[in-house]
């Protein structure tokens, strides 16, 4: 029979990967008796963990959530995914990245030397911080009121004016920062509301229906968004043109437009932006002959732009 401090690692780590344990089962994956079964868990109850008797023919254990985080114990894949995930919570701009890097700290301490090296060689830096950070506890309220389908209210940038009405749908995370996505009560419309700039009021409404959210999924509604686009997701403005350069070295460039070689030195681009001034430009990056295709409204885009920097390549006048 193991030790007893042993016996009670394993028997908290069996109850960890299954909801219910017959006591039987237990004795048996533990070679003891059903008798030290149930001395062990009163043992561990004294420690602090929460585990409740089930009836019936196959009467056993299940450890329940408490009112207090005891010790928990984690397999080796489960320790490193933890570490991991918390060195990524600290570039997350959720404003936890203090309490982030403490519990980092508090797992690395405790892990075996092959598990603290295996996190070590993980680095994650974040190139653009968001800023300012959405404090924690505005994160928790959106995520329950998403969660709960309540209806929110907030107030919104400074907070002049009635409080903002909304049926929260999803919390997102875009570009670096925290956005609600949200069926706008007073507007009645589909808006995006940056987390940081909310502040949640309480009570919250009642509850709703959620509604279909436009393009299917949250992120073909953020990306139609950003986009300035409809629900689809698409560009609002999209073009054709034949470049003079290989599709092998247009297609590294081009990220959701569609490239075809025409021939050793020339390719085809199907290519889509928020506007056609904005079209024009983003081919007009590629050092190469450029022919229109269509439609009419990027070769104006063309022309203006020439137009533009004509006027730019201008020499300045001295001052008088």
């Amino acid at each position: 029979m193991p030790k007893t401090s042993a016996r009670l690692l394993a028997l908290l780590s069996l109850l960890q990967t299954r909801r219910d344990w017959p006591g039987a089962l237990l004795a048996d994956r533990l070679d003891v008796s059903p008798r030290t079964v149930r001395r062990d868990v009163d043992r561990l109850r004294e420690l602090g963990y929460p585990i409740t008797t089930f009836k019936g023919p196959d009467g056993g254990y299940r450890l329940d959530a408490g009112s207090e985080l005891p010790p928990l114990l984690f397999d080796d894949e489960q320790a490193v995914a933890l570490a991991i995930a918390l060195r990524i919570a600290t570039t997350s701009g959720a404003g936890i990245a203090e309490a982030s890097a403490r519990a980092l700290n508090t797992v690395r301490q405790v892990m075996p030397a092959r598990l603290r090296h295996r996190i070590d060689t993980l680095q994650v830096t974040a190139v653009e911080r968001p800023e300012p950070q959405v404090g924690a506890g505005v994160l928790v309220t959106l995520s329950a009121a998403v969660h709960a389908c309540e209806v929110l209210r907030f107030d919104y940038g400074s907070g002049d004016g009635p409080p903002r009405r909304a049926e929260p749908h999803h919390l997102v995370t875009w570009g670096g920062r925290w956005y609600l996505v949200a069926w706008d009560l007073d507007r009645e419309d589909w808006r995006t509301f940056r987390a940081d700039r909310l502040t949640p009021r309480t009570p919250a409404g009642p509850r709703f229906t959620p509604r279909e959210l436009p393009g299917g999924t949250v992120a073909a509604f953020m990306a139609a968004r950003f986009r300035g686009g409809d629900a689809s997701g698409d560009w609002p403005c999209r073009g054709e043109v034949i470049l003079d350069l290989p599709a092998s070295v247009v297609s590294p460039f081009v990220r959701d437009g569609v490239v075809e070689e025409l021939g050793p030195e020339r390719c085809w681009l199907v290519l889509g932006s928020w506007s056609w001034r904005g079209l024009a430009a983003s081919v007009g990056r590629f050092d190469a002959d450029i022919e229109v295709v269509g439609p009419a409204e990027l070769k104006d885009a063309f022309a203006q732009l020439a137009r533009r920097y004509a006027d730019a390549a201008q020499p300045v006048s001295p001052a008088g």
